[in-house]
């Protein structure tokens, strides 16, 4: 038997196996990656989907607060506010005060800034309609100049949305959008500043 002819069996024999061991091998890591993936862009998925439910409950809330803050205003103008109205008011900041805890956990450092100038301008609104409502204002406190914040808020709640909808990729920096509704509201602080 010739050495020779046995030896380059072998080194076949190694060669077929080795080669079929780094298939597998480069199988299982091609296998692997891509498993990492489908579980990486999954999780960026869920956690998109997430945001975004946070971002809707938040937005949503935002508005009814300043919404039932405008109603509060109102009221006031007409009669002093009873335990009902007071409770109504109570209850939709304490569901904003919730979804804004909730996006405190979620939300990226690029939306946060906005949404904390929409949570500074509803508690300083807040702060005044109640200190107008116990009979307690600060000196420059009126009505209109609470109906004045109050209106100043729905700048504030649409930049918020637009930083959460780039956040989101649905949009691109949008320009200046007119608000919907602002005839409404311009009629509802003329309105205001007709109280003495």
């Amino acid at each position: 038997m010739d050495v020779g002819a046995v030896l380059i069996a072998v080194a076949g024999v190694g060669g077929t196996l080795g080669g079929a061991l780094l298939t597998q091998r480069g199988a299982e890591r091609a296998k692997r990656r891509e498993l990492e993936m489908t579980h990486a862009f999954e999780e960026a998925r869920q956690h998109r989907e997430l945001r975004r439910g946070c971002y809707a409950e938040l937005h949503r809330h935002a508005r009814q607060f300043a919404t039932a803050l405008s109603r509060h205003l109102y009221l006031m103008r007409d009669r002093a506010a009873e335990a009902e109205d007071i409770r109504a008011l109570e209850e939709t900041k304490d569901h904003y005060r919730d979804r804004w805890s909730e996006a405190l956990m979620i939300a990226p450092d690029t939306v946060i800034p906005s949404a904390h100038e929409v949570n500074e301008a509803l508690t300083r609104v807040y702060g005044q309609v109640k200190r107008l409502e116990q009979g307690n204002p600060r000196p420059d406190e009126t009505l209109e100049s609470a109906a004045e914040a109050q209106h100043a808020l729905w700048a504030l709640i649409g930049a918020m949305r637009e930083a959460m909808r780039r956040d989101l990729g649905v949009s691109e920096e949008l320009p200046r959008q007119v608000i919907p509704g602002r005839d409404q509201l311009e009629a509802m602080q003329r309105d205001l500043g007709d109280i003495p």
